[in-house]
């Protein structure tokens, strides 16, 4: 945790250096301004036009990184707010004009650019307008301004620029949004896979131990060798499913069929139940056999839990595996159950299907997971 953060604090930091440069870079455009103010004959013009220029760029900066935090935060702008900092930057400039004289005309550039960054298309295109209209309306009425009419192509040129920049910022910021997503989803996916193996691996265990300590109860005063049998199976079990836990946190466990079908022999005759078990099994995929294991397990588990049945009966063929009994049929295991949940979603993934009812003789139960029809 402290080496991820500490390694994107970096970048946090160089990309907000990067704002503040990307902001601040092109205030070099307003020398020409500054220079007039300071050749001015009179020392308060030189003072308000160069005092003007410097809040006008401070001013500019601050908007443009405001309102570049809020598009990273995928956070609309406020209309009214970037009006009203845009009539307040519009002011300032106007503030610079004893010093700047006609020169002040340059703060349109960047009352336009910020325009099209802060406001809607709508409002932008006209606040682009009218910047762009205002040098050449300005050189018209005031005599000696006639040179000033070269800002209108300035004008449009940073327009057209900070437009690009707002949408690579806007697909930027969306992009981050969208990887913080998929990261929260990943983590959210881990967590529901690692319950479902927990929870299918303690179930079948736990099963088995709960049945085997009763059963060592009840012999204890009877047939103490026997209970001693099936206590030292439950140490078994329970040594075996702890390192099953293990195996399973640090992602190494493996389930296969012929371990299954072994343990649900010994789960089985544990629960006092006829096994009717196939001797063999044929060659399948890994993940087919790995499936099909997961079946076996679950099936096997609802049966000793739920199913109060005297036989349980699996078959295993290419294509599906089958887990029944002659119990109370399917309304006491519950179908939607974490159990069958987490066995669906691994069947999801090879397209399989997971059928849970009544036996083909309308008792018992039956679950079955089977190809699908084109795959056989």
């Amino acid at each position: 945790m402290d080496l991820s953060s500490g390694q994107s604090r970096p970048a946090s930091r160089h990309w907000r250096f990067t704002g503040w440069l990307l902001a601040a870079v092109w205030l070099i455009f307003l020398n020409v301004p500054i220079i007039t103010s300071l050749h001015q004959p009179q020392l308060w013009r030189r003072i308000v036009g160069v005092t003007a220029l410097l809040v006008f760029g401070l001013g500019y900066v601050l908007l443009f990184q405001w309102a570049r935090g809020l598009r990273q935060a995928l956070r609309p702008i406020p209309a009214h707010r970037a009006r009203a900092a845009l009539l307040l930057l519009i002011a300032v400039g106007l503030a610079s004009l004893p010093g700047a004289d006609g020169d002040w005309l340059a703060t349109l550039v960047y009352v336009a650019a910020a325009g099209v960054f802060l406001l809607p298309p709508w409002e932008a295109a006209a606040n682009v307008a009218v910047c762009a209209v205002t040098p050449a309306l300005a050189s018209w009425l005031v005599p000696g301004w006639e040179a000033e009419s070269t800002i209108v192509f300035a004008v449009l040129l940073a327009s057209f620029a900070m437009f690009g920049v707002s949408r690579l910022a806007q697909r930027n910021s969306e992009l981050q949004a969208a990887q913080q997503e998929i990261r929260r989803l990943a983590v959210a996916e881990e967590r529901v896979r690692t319950a479902r193996d927990l929870h299918d691996i303690l179930g079948h265990s736990l099963t088995v131990v709960a049945i085997k300590a009763e059963l060592a109860g009840r012999l204890i005063e009877v047939d103490t060798e026997r209970a001693a049998v099936e206590v030292a199976e439950v140490e078994a079990l329970a040594r075996a499913a702890l390192s099953d836990v293990r195996q399973t946190v640090g992602a190494y466990r493996e389930v296969t069929l012929a371990a299954e079908l072994a343990g649900a022999r010994t789960a089985l005759a544990a629960a006092g139940m006829a096994a009717d078990l196939p001797d063999e099994v044929p060659a399948l995929p890994d993940e087919w056999d790995r499936l099909f294991g997961w079946a076996v397990r679950e099936g096997v588990t609802n049966v000793v839990r739920h199913s109060g049945a005297r036989c349980c009966t699996i078959r295993v063929r290419s294509d599906r595996v089958e887990v029944s009994d002659d119990g109370r049929g399917p309304s006491v295991p519950d179908a939607a159950g974490h159990g069958l949940v987490g066995l669906r979603e691994r069947a999801r993934k090879l397209d399989a299907v997971v059928t849970v009812g009544r036996r083909p003789d309308g008792s018992g139960f039956l679950l079955r997971v089977h190809a699908p029809a084109e795959a056989r």
